[in-house]
């Protein structure tokens, strides 16, 4: 069995499918199972934005594993700081799935905690991600304008607290998140690459690549991922990380790739990889929270502003300055309200600047 399976198509629903049919998935899952579906949820936008799990790759993943006698099969999420899960649900088309096949949709928002001690962390982890048998991943390939890449490892994120997503900022993101993929453990991974956005983890810039790729490990998955978005794995910080702790493997010249519908495969231009790095030179960042520091760069897009730079983060509590981002410059002299601003609330701001 190949260790990464593609399939291109534009059929969302049975191109997903067809990958999961060439995988070992069927191989691993039993009747008996607890399985829990993780997606990318992050934010209430649609998925044609390119930031968002289509509801069409779950569907397909809940028809493949029913078919093979799985009956308890939940879904998991929780969406970033700022934004409210159950609606994240509701317009990414999720509520359906509620009623087609009488899955249940969880908001880890309301979950139980339970304190994880990995290495020299210890974690607030939600623990629906702990107490079930099988976890299938089901991020988004797209971009970050922090981390670069956004896709299996870091979409365990979403199965932690609020408040250990804010620790998380603090701590540099790329080590807590490496740590993070040797506390929850997942089984098998499904990623949406219909339309990721390469620019931005909130969307809004998607390119169509009408991708689904699979596979059980998650670090080998986003290794090879990261050279999708014209990048090398070293280059993702946490993924020598993860490396170095035993999380998986990495992507290589031997890595088996199965390629279904290869006739298909879109013709793309690579991302521009120096935007984000263009426009964050505007921005003094200390510990923020990806939802404020995403919101800050689309605003930088958008208005080409290339004035005094910006301050965000957690790293300004309490202290003062000039021009600041969200609540936590709140002491500064002149900064936009919010936990977090949205990125159009920083655009009519720049602008005024």
């Amino acid at each position: 069995m190949s260790d990464i399976i593609i399939n291109y198509s534009g059929y969302i629903l049975n191109g997903t499918i067809g990958a999961l049919k060439a995988s070992s998935l069927a191989n691993l899952v039993k009747p008996d199972m607890k399985v829990s579906l993780k997606p990318n949820m992050v934010l209430a936008k649609p998925p044609s934005e390119g930031a968002t799990t289509h509801a069409e790759v779950v569907e397909g993943i809940i028809i493949f594993l029913k078919e093979a006698g799985v009956k308890d099969i939940e879904i998991i999420e929780s969406a970033w700081i700022g934004d409210n899960t159950k609606r994240v649900y509701e317009v990414c088309g999720y509520n359906q799935l509620i009623k087609k096949y009488g899955v249940v949709l969880h908001d880890l928002k309301d979950d139980k905690i339970r304190k994880i001690n990995i290495g020299k962390y210890a974690f607030e982890i939600c623990e629906k991600a702990l107490n079930t048998d099988f976890l299938i991943n089901v991020p988004v390939l797209k971009a970050h304008c922090q981390t670069r890449l956004t896709c299996c490892l870091k979409n365990l994120k979403g199965c932690i607290s609020d408040r250990e997503k804010r620790n998380f900022h603090t701590m540099g993101l790329h080590e807590p998140i490496a740590y993070l993929n040797k506390a929850i453990k997942t089984s098998f991974c499904v990623i949406d690459g219909i339309c990721g956005d390469l620019t931005f983890e909130e969307g809004g810039n998607p390119i169509t690549r009408n991708m689904i790729i699979c596979g059980q490990d998650p670090l080998l998955l986003d290794s090879y991922c990261a050279t999708l978005l014209g990048y090398r794995a070293e280059e993702i910080g946490y993924i020598p990380i993860a490396y170095d702790l035993g999380v998986g493997g990495l992507y290589n010249d031997n890595t088996e790739i199965t390629e279904l519908n290869a006739f298909k495969k879109p013709v793309f231009s690579n991302p521009d990889r120096g935007l984000t790095k263009r426009l964050s030179a505007r921005v003094i960042e200390d510990g923020a929270c990806s939802a404020c520091y995403s919101a800050l760069i689309n605003a930088l897009y958008r208005t080409g502003y290339n004035g005094e730079k910006i301050s965000v983060g957690q790293g300004f509590r309490g202290k003062s300055g000039n021009l600041g981002c969200g609540n936590c410059t709140s002491e500064f002299t002149d900064y936009v309200k919010g936990c977090p601003p949205t990125a159009a609330i920083l655009a009519e701001f720049l602008r005024e600047l």
